[in-house]
C-alpha cells in the first residue's frame, strides 16, 4: 500500500524513516509526531507500514519500552561483524544465560530475587551483563535495603535478533519447551 500522506513532498513514511535513521536513540512515536506536527495515531500507522516493507530487507524496526528504532536484520549480523571486523566469537556462559533468562521473564527484578531462582550469587555475572550493555539499572525496590531492580535492554533484543519482547514465548511456553528438550536428550542418551 502506497503511502499517499506527504509533508514537504516526501511520503509521511519517509520521514518517520530518515528521523529514524539519524536518531541515537529510540524515538517514541510521540516524540515523532511531535516534530513533523501531526496526531501520534498517524505515526503508529505508518511505523507499521514501515515493519512491513522492512520484512524482506536487511533493515528492521525495533520496538521496546514504547520506543522504535532501526536494527539491521538479525540474519545480516556475520556479515556486519565481518565488514566492521568485530569478534563473534564472545559468548554468554551458561550462568549469564541463565540470569538473563531470570531476569527476562521476571523483569524488573533485584538480585536477591535472582539469587533466590539460581541459588547462588550472581553479582560477577550481573557485572558482566551491564558491562555487555544487555541489562540496566532502572530504580530501587520499595523493600528493605532498597536493592537495584534489572532489566534487559534495547541491546539484549538486537544481540538475540529481536524485534521486541513479544517475539520470546511466555514462562510457561518456555518451561514447556525446556521439558521437551530434557525428555529429547534423555532418549537420545538412551539410545547410545
Amino acid at each position: 500500500m502506497q503511502n499517499t500522506q506527504t509533508l514537504d513532498s516526501l511520503p509521511l513514511t519517509a520521514l518517520i524513516e530518515a528521523l529514524l535513521f539519524v536518531s541515537p536513540t529510540p524515538l517514541s512515536p510521540t516524540q515523532l509526531a511531535k516534530v513533523l506536527d501531526i496526531p501520534a495515531r498517524m505515526i503508529e500507522k505508518e511505523l507499521e507500514e514501515l515493519e512491513n516493507a522492512y520484512a524482506k530487507r536487511g533493515i528492521r524496526l525495533q520496538r521496546y519500552q514504547g520506543r522504535v528504532q532501526l536494527m539491521s536484520a538479525p540474519q545480516a549480523a556475520p556479515y556486519i561483524d565481518t565488514l566492521l571486523g568485530l569478534e563473534t566469537t564472545s559468548r554468554l556462559s551458561n550462568a549469564a544465560l541463565e540470569t538473563l533468562s531470570i531476569i527476562v521473564f521476571k523483569q524488573p527484578i533485584t538480585r536477591p530475587q535472582i539469587e533466590a531462582v539460581r541459588g547462588v550469587g550472581c553479582d560477577g555475572v550481573l557485572k558482566n551483563l551491564l558491562s555487555k550493555g544487555l541489562i540496566e539499572e532502572v530504580g530501587r525496590a520499595e523493600t528493605p535495603g532498597r536493592p537495584t531492580l534489572y532489566t534487559v535492554t534495547a541491546d539484549f533484543l538486537q544481540h538475540f535478533g529481536l524485534a521486541s519482547l513479544d517475539e520470546l514465548p511466555s514462562l510457561e511456553e518456555a518451561a514447556q519447551m525446556l521439558e521437551a528438550l530434557k525428555s529429547e536428550q534423555l532418549d537420545v542418551k538412551e539410545k547410545e
